[in-house]
């Protein structure tokens, strides 16, 4: 009569090691989408990866594309002020943003945080007058100096790395005028339905760990890339590469002194889309 009670005794604790199995199985699965789900409320998805291409080595330089960095689908932003087309007058101009699902100065949760030039102010907002480099901004609302004249704004979000986010809503476009503009002066020619390049990464001075991964970024309007479509042509250090995605990229290998970046927005036969900001050249100092 022993046997069929080791049996049954046997059955038990088997029974037992499958039931807990299946709760820490639970417990491991929730553990690790909990995190994702703490930043659904800001429109956050930490854990997801998209193929980012092939990698390009020329001259000494790599280019790697990358598009793991944290989503934020549901992110919105809106400029509230100044109105599109409208004039202020001349001094300095206040911006006024409104937010959605994107929290400014929190610390984007990522690994590239750790690899590259990263804020440590947090996300933040990118403001662009007129192709110039960008100033970041930490709060929704501030005052910017912007000279006497007809401007172009572009506004988007950023990660606290100033990596953009590139989907509808994250941005705006406007054009205004600031003072009086001089006599003779014609109107603006900006067309904000045309496609547009603006240059985003790298600026100003990259030293120590920073200088051994840059990002490449820039922010496309009214147009897409694709193998066979439109491309960003980036020249580095004289050197050219072919970018059909519009993501980041990250550059290694650049010696120290000082490094020039050319951005030119093409069509899908090699040709300058025609724009005011399509062609941008920037020089940036690298200190490693």
């Amino acid at each position: 009569m022993k046997l069929p009670i080791v049996s049954l005794t046997g059955s038990l604790a088997l029974g037992a090691l499958a039931v807990l199995a299946s709760c820490s199985t639970s417990q491991q699965a929730e553990s690790t989408t909990a995190p994702a789900d703490r930043n659904s409320s800001l429109g956050a998805q930490t854990n997801v990866t998209t193929p980012a291409g092939q990698v390009q080595t020329k001259g000494g330089i790599t280019l790697t594309p990358y598009d793991d960095s944290p989503k934020f689908p549901t992110a919105q932003m809106q400029l509230n002020s100044p109105v599109s087309g409208s004039t202020m007058p001349s001094g300095p101009v206040t911006f006024s943003y409104s937010l959605t699902n994107f929290q400014l100065t929190n610390m984007t949760a990522s690994d590239h945080a750790m690899q590259m030039a990263n804020s440590m102010k947090g996300q933040h907002i990118h403001l662009i007058v007129d192709d110039q480099p960008y100033t970041a901004h930490y709060d929704t609302k501030f005052a910017e100096p912007v000279a006497d004249g007809q401007h172009v704004i572009l506004s988007f979000l950023s990660r606290s790395y100033h990596e953009s986010i590139k989907h509808q809503g994250a941005y705006d476009l406007r054009t205004i005028t600031v003072g009086t503009p001089a006599a003779g002066t014609a109107p603006m020619a900006f067309d904000t339905k045309a496609p547009t390049l603006f240059y985003s990464r790298p600026k100003d001075t990259y030293s120590g760990k920073d200088a051994q991964k840059i990002m490449l970024d820039f922010y496309l309007v009214n147009t897409t890339l694709a193998p066979d479509g439109n491309k960003v042509r980036a020249t580095i250090n004289g050197t050219e590469f072919m970018l059909d995605q519009w993501i980041p990229y990250m550059m290694e290998g650049l010696p120290a002194g000082q490094a020039t970046i050319k951005l030119e927005l093409l069509d899908s036969s090699g040709t300058l889309i025609p724009g005011p900001y399509n062609s941008v050249t920037r020089t940036i100092t690298v200190a490693p």
